[in-house]
């Protein structure tokens, strides 16, 4: 009787090639067994440079924010947890709450691959405050290299309640081997080559500088402000919310200058169109106190593909959520707010975001999450 043949092994990134990791190769985590799935992988839950993250059937109410430290979550939650919330049908997920979600995907890294995690736009556009934790780490949103054991998603909706259930996606993870960040002088020469904003003067810093745009379109539309006491709003299901119900539009005539309220939670848009090459993935760097005290972009990611095909080439333009801390503060027009890093992938993926994903925010200008018509 003949042997079975033994299948191949999967490629994955080898550790003397740096950069990001593609959907294919990804891909080869997963049927590698180094990135373990409880449930079957999705369809559409693979990005271009990204796995979105699912949440599991339980999430526990926690008396406050915390890092397990040396320690694992499982007995941090033992001490911490108020109650649990079964999400095998739909729960409701309330304001200033937090909640701790173990996730559907668990890691078992080579000791050459890191990764990161973050929230999902159409999350960071609800202003759904989420970070992944992990077992021994003592960082949100980090999973070092050669990482074996569960993730966790810290969950706190700061706006509006929302609706979740087990699968519904909040966050989403990339994985790195070793340094992938384009410094300031490849930055230059990629600007000049792709024209990653645009502008004739790109201020590139420590990444490339992105401004708002207080000027808004022919009405005068420069964002929307989060109303208060709102409905909740279901994760998983576009276009169900009307605007009103939730957003008040701000419309400024001549000003180009905006008032943050402390705590209040606002959409903006960036003055420059952005582009992603596929040669390269991009991330807003977070909060930075030297240029006020305000939070732009919870959702950082910026996947191969971004405004590349947009609008002919020429970018789209990035949505800004912004919430200014315990004093008011004033924006003005082209003030800038953020900086974008870009690293290199390993290698060209499959796909890139827009029309090979029907991707939600391809071309976009001012635009509020998927959930709203």
């Amino acid at each position: 009787m003949a042997k079975a043949q033994a299948k191949p092994p999967v490629k994955t990134a080898s550790a003397s090639k740096t950069g990001i990791l593609p959907v294919q190769t990804i891909r080869g985590l997963i049927e590698a067994g180094q990135v373990q799935l409880a449930e079957p992988l999705l369809g559409n839950q693979l990005q271009p440079a990204s796995l979105d993250l699912r949440l599991g059937d339980k999430a526990f109410r926690v008396r406050a924010s915390f890092l397990p430290g040396p320690g694992t979550v499982a007995a941090k939650l033992k001490d911490l947890r108020l109650h649990t919330i079964d999400l095998s049908k739909s729960a409701v997920l309330e304001t200033g709450c937090v909640y701790i979600v173990p996730l559907l995907e668990s890691m078992a890294l080579p000791a050459h691959l890191a990764a990161a995690t973050n929230p999902k736009s159409s999350t960071g556009r609800l202003d759904v405050f989420t970070r992944v934790i992990a077992d021994g780490v003592a960082a949100f949103d980090q999973v070092p290299a050669g990482y074996h054991g569960p993730l966790y998603a810290e969950i706190c909706p700061q706006t509006f309640p929302i609706v979740v259930r087990t699968g519904s996606r909040l966050s989403q993870i990339r994985f790195r081997a070793g340094a992938t960040q384009t410094d300031d002088v490849a930055l230059v020469e990629l600007q000049s080559r792709e024209r990653l904003v645009a502008t004739d003067q790109a201020d590139i810093a420590q990444g490339i500088a992105l401004s708002v745009d207080l000027a808004g379109d022919n009405g005068g539309l420069i964002g929307y402000r989060a109303k208060r006491h709102t409905g909740v709003v279901d994760v998983d299901a576009p276009g169900s919310c009307a605007v009103l119900d939730f957003w008040e539009p701000i419309e400024l005539r001549g000003s180009k200058r905006l008032i943050l309220d402390p705590d209040q939670f606002y959409i903006l848009a960036s003055r420059e169109a952005v582009h992603v090459p596929p040669t390269h993935a991009a991330e807003m760097v977070p909060f930075n106190p030297l240029v006020g005290e305000f939070r732009v972009h919870y959702a950082g990611f910026f996947d191969p593909g971004f405004g590349h095909a947009a609008a002919g080439g020429t970018g789209s333009k990035a949505v800004l959520e912004v919430r200014s801390h315990k004093v008011p503060f004033i924006l003005e027009d082209g003030q800038i707010v953020g900086r974008l890093i870009y690293e290199r992938l390993t290698a060209l993926p499959e796909v890139l975001y827009g029309t090979d994903l029907g991707s939600n925010y391809q071309a976009q200008g001012l635009k509020l999450s998927k959930h709203f018509k």
